[in-house]
C-alpha cells in the first residue's frame, strides 16, 4: 500500500519573479520521483507542468503561478535555475 508523504524537506524552494525585471528567468523541471501514490490533486499538477514520464525534462518561464505548482510538488522535482 501507500504509505503516507513525511516531509522529508524542511525547506521550501522559493523562485520568485522579479517584476521590474524585463529579462524572464527560466528553470528546468525534471521529475525524479514516481506520481504513483501521491494525491491526485499533485498528479494533475505534474501533468499541467508538462511532465509526462520519469526523468522527463521542461524548460518553464518563472511566473508566480508556475512558482506556486512548482513548490506543491517539490518532493517529486529536480529544479535548476537557468541563465538566461
Amino acid at each position: 500500500g501507500c504509505s503516507p508523504l513525511k516531509d522529508s524537506l524542511p525547506f521550501r524552494i522559493l523562485i520568485r519573479a522579479e517584476k521590474d525585471s524585463k529579462i524572464m528567468k527560466k528553470i528546468r523541471l525534471k521529475l525524479v520521483k514516481s506520481t504513483i501514490c501521491v494525491r491526485e490533486s499533485h498528479k494533475r499538477t505534474v501533468e499541467a507542468l508538462g511532465l509526462r514520464r520519469l526523468n522527463h525534462e521542461v524548460e518553464k518561464e518563472v511566473n508566480p503561478q508556475i512558482t506556486g505548482m512548482v513548490n506543491t510538488v517539490r518532493y517529486l522535482l529536480d529544479v535548476e535555475e537557468l541563465d538566461a
